[in-house]
């Protein structure tokens, strides 16, 4: 086991117009984890907002392990300069990386983990293979499923979600929440496992 800690990724787009976008579920779940640990996300130099804290509970009820969660000030396409500064910052390599994302790919609702692969597209992906250097790092892909119709992917996942949906959202981020204490507290391929066997 490493003695890195964990650096627990976000993605998404910086401001209040993009809070409530299916872009924006990476940012969400960030905050989640940020509101279970009883802190704020504070800024960084690397032009990232980020915590330092435990997370989730070891076997025999000791806390758990240290982890730096963060979002990046940047816009997706450019968020992997900032994240992959605060990694350098903090010594943490690709393979203490979790990302949590938006996918198009899966349907709503529905999460997997993985390590390494494409990136199907999506550009804050795209930034930070680039800034890394490497495709292999973790990711909690977060289903958003595909736009309707005709509708451009852009548009559809920039669109503020349907206030009647966003109840059923906030229980898939807490959700996302869990898995990833469950990463870091049992492992990757223990925790994807678990996943991928009830879903």
């Amino acid at each position: 086991m490493t003695s890195q800690p964990w650096l627990i990724v976000g993605l998404g787009n910086p401001g209040e117009q993009y809070a409530q976008t299916r872009h924006n579920v990476g940012h969400q779940v960030i905050d989640v984890l940020a509101r279970r640990a009883g802190t704020s996300l504070v800024r960084h130099r690397s032009r990232t907002h980020m915590a330092d804290i435990r997370l989730g509970v070891l076997p025999g009820g000791n806390p758990g392990p240290r982890v730096i969660i963060a979002k990046s000030d940047s816009y997706m396409n450019t968020s992997g300069g900032p994240i992959s500064a605060l990694a350098k910052f903090l010594g943490v390599g690709p393979d203490q990386l979790l990302v949590i994302h938006d996918e198009l790919d899966l349907p709503p609702h529905q999460m997997r983990l993985k390590l390494g692969g494409g990136e199907g597209g999506h550009n804050g992906l795209k930034s930070l293979s680039q800034h890394f250097g490497t495709k292999d790092y973790h990711r909690l892909r977060m289903g958003i499923g595909r736009p309707p119709g005709r509708q451009d992917a852009a548009d559809f996942v920039l669109a503020p979600l349907p206030v009647r949906e966003r109840p059923d959202w906030e229980v898939f981020y807490e959700e996302a929440a869990d898995v990833v204490e469950e990463v870091v507290t049992v492992g990757f391929s223990e925790a994807q496992q678990r996943l991928h066997s009830r879903t």
